[in-house]
């Protein structure tokens, strides 16, 4: 097991991962796939060569943690299965909540720390455009898109899933990345011209319900719950 001797803790460490894919949709997928094991506190991926194909995923809880490591060892993610373990040494974060951190490189924290800045300066922006606050992942449901609810009305039980409330910023590898977890996964279409929208769909209407029920309301980001419903065919 790849764990070794590392005792369990929050972070784990990512290896094997596909180097072409850019580094915010890689943060971005890595966040949509490792959320539903618990709140994520940061995720750190560098671009530089020696850290290419490398992640560090920060739980809130260790047995977060050890989930994500139990249920997603070997998960082909951008065609390539993911290396799993512990990481060895405690994410930044962490020292600095229990008051055990130590500075290291002084550049690399700049980078990170402006990386975070940013991402907070986003989250606030579309919190507020939304009219709601952004709460972490698993939190108060908040509004849909355009804080009304969905206008599709119920359809019979199919093989097509329709998808609403999905962040601007959704790709079909992120949406294949989720979905293809479930028994089943044929494709994901995307819809180019209403972004927020997608179809997902499955063999069977039995394998499209299991997926429907297990990420009803998952969130790609905090403000935005993901509306899963049957494709009106």
């Amino acid at each position: 097991m790849l764990t070794g001797d590392i005792p369990p803790n929050q972070t784990i460490y990512i290896k094997n991962l596909n180097e072409k894919v850019k580094k915010e949709e890689l943060k971005r997928s890595l966040y949509a796939l490792f959320s539903q094991y618990g709140r994520i506190l940061d995720i750190v991926a560098l671009k530089t060569p020696k850290l290419r194909g490398q992640a560090w995923v920060v739980f809130s809880e260790v047995t977060a943690a050890s989930n994500a490591v139990r249920q997603m060892q070997n998960f082909p993610f951008y065609d390539k299965p993911m290396r799993i373990q512990y990481a060895k040494g405690k994410s930044d974060c962490i020292a600095k909540a229990d008051g055990s951190y130590v500075p290291g490189d002084k550049k690399k924290k700049q980078e990170e720390k402006a990386e975070k800045r940013r991402r907070g300066e986003d989250g606030q922006q579309t919190a507020n455009a939304n009219g709601v606050r952004a709460d972490s992942n698993g939190g108060p449901t908040a509004p849909t898109r355009h804080g009304k609810p969905s206008t599709q009305e119920a359809a019979a039980p199919n093989n097509i899933l329709f998808l609403e409330n999905l962040p601007r910023e959704t790709t079909a590898s992120m949406l294949e990345v989720l979905f293809s977890q479930y028994p089943g996964f044929r494709e994901v279409r995307m819809v180019e011209s209403k972004p927020g929208i997608a179809f997902v769909e499955y063999e069977d209407d039995i394998q499209s319900s299991v997926a429907m029920q297990n990420l009803q309301a998952f969130k790609i980001n905090p403000q935005y719950p993901m509306a899963i419903s049957f494709a009106k065919k």
